[in-house]
C-alpha cells in the first residue's frame, strides 16, 4: 500500500523516533509499505518518520546510482532500530534531496563510512561497515529517525537562500507527483 508522504512542517519529521517493537508480520507489511511507497515517489531511502510513523526504521535501494557509481554494491535493505556505531573517513559533498522537501538540492558532507547495528526485517541483528553512496543514503535516513532533515547541515547562508522554499513546503504550496499527508 502507498502510503503518505509526510513534508517539511509537519511535526512527525522533528521528533526522534522510537524503537520499533511489533510483531513480524506487522513489520515484513510496514517494509513492504515503505519500499512500494519509495519506488512510487521515486527515492533512495525512506524513514518512517516520513511516513507519518515516529519509530527508527527506514528502508533504502541503490539501485538508481548504478550508472553514477559501477564499482559500488547495490543495496536494497531495511533498517530495524539501527545504530551508526562510527562515522569515518574524508568528509565530502553530495548533492542530496529528499522526499519530504520536494524540489530542494543541495551539497551536503557527510564522512565517506559508517559503521552500522540494525535489524533486518527478520529480526536478525547485523553489524555492517559501509562506505561510498551507500552510506550516504543511510546517513540521510537516520537523520530522519533522529529528528532532522539534511538541510539542517546547510551553512547560514543557504538556509537563508532556501527559506522561501521551506516556507512554501511547510504552508501546503508545493504539490510533488507523489501522495502527501494532509497537515
Amino acid at each position: 500500500m502507498i502510503l503518505p508522504i509526510y513534508l517539511y512542517g509537519n511535526p512527525v519529521l522533528r521528533r526522534q523516533a522510537s524503537e520499533v517493537n511489533m510483531d513480524k508480520e506487522e513489520l515484513k507489511q510496514l517494509v513492504a509499505d515503505m519500499f512500494e511507497t519509495m519506488y512510487n515517489a521515486n527515492g533512495v531511502g525512506l524513514a518512517g518518520p516520513q511516513v507519518g510513523k515516529s519509530l527508527r526504521i527506514f528502508v533504502i535501494d541503490s539501485e538508481p546510482f548504478k550508472e553514477a557509481y559501477p564499482e559500488e554494491e547495490i543495496r536494497k535493505l531495511a533498517f530495524i532500530n539501527p545504530v551508526i556505531t562510527k562515522r569515518f573517513g574524508e568528509e565530502y559533498p553530495f548533492n542530496e534531496g529528499c522526499l519530504s522537501l520536494p524540489d530542494i538540492h543541495e551539497d551536503v558532507y557527510r564522512p565517506e563510512s559508517i559503521e552500522i547495528t540494525y535489524l533486518t526485517e527478520d529480526l536478525e541483528k547485523k553489524t555492517e561497515t559501509i562506505s561510498g553512496c551507500v552510506a550516504r543514503i543511510i546517513q540521510h535516513e537516520y537523520d530522519h529517525i533522529e529528528g532532522q532533515v539534511f538541510t539542517d547541515h546547510l551553512s547560514q547562508l543557504k538556509k537563508m537562500i532556501i527559506k522561501r522554499k521551506l516556507t512554501d513546503i511547510a504552508s501546503g504550496k508545493v504539490h510533488p507527483a507523489y501522495k502527501t499527508a494532509k497537515k
